[in-house]
């Protein structure tokens, strides 16, 4: 894997590795031979904590539009729907996640990927998106402690 900028979330290293795109919902795309590679980033997989359970609304081959749903992700802290990362089509689905999503715990930017994606939209790069963690971070924080409306 490529050099990593680090995200500090508390005490916890979130690693960003440089050779990616980036989407502003924490998703990971990575250029491959079946278009884009796409897995959740270290701070989403931090936020979410244990992942035991993926399940896909759509079919491989399918147009979606950005952040429109596409399934629903099931961890110790609650049931999340997902969303797509760009415009594009999604091409087909992580076998290995379907049957067994604790790889998107253990190995996030290698077997632990998603989907792949076709797109042709503009995404961000490492330093952007650690750029746009770092502005969200403090409100983050006070959602995590339930603090946001005090």
């Amino acid at each position: 894997m490529s050099e990593s900028l680090i995200f500090l979330m508390g005490k916890y290293e979130a690693r960003i590795p440089m050779d990616r795109w980036y989407s502003d919902n924490h998703l990971w795309l990575q250029d491959d031979a079946c278009g884009f590679r796409v897995g959740f980033t270290a701070y989403s997989v931090r936020m979410l904590q244990d992942v035991y359970f993926l399940d896909w609304t759509i079919d491989a081959n399918t147009l979606v539009r950005k952040k429109q749903e596409i399934g629903q992700i099931e961890s110790s802290k609650a049931v999340s729907s997902l969303y797509a990362p760009a415009d594009g089509r999604i091409l087909d689905f992580n076998p290995v996640v379907l049957n067994d999503p604790s790889a998107i715990n253990t190995d996030g930017y290698g077997t632990g990927w998603l989907f792949h994606q076709e797109t042709e939209h503009k995404l961000l790069t490492a330093q952007e998106y650690v750029d746009l963690l770092s502005t969200k971070w403090e409100e983050t924080q006070r959602l995590i402690k339930g603090q946001l409306n005090d």
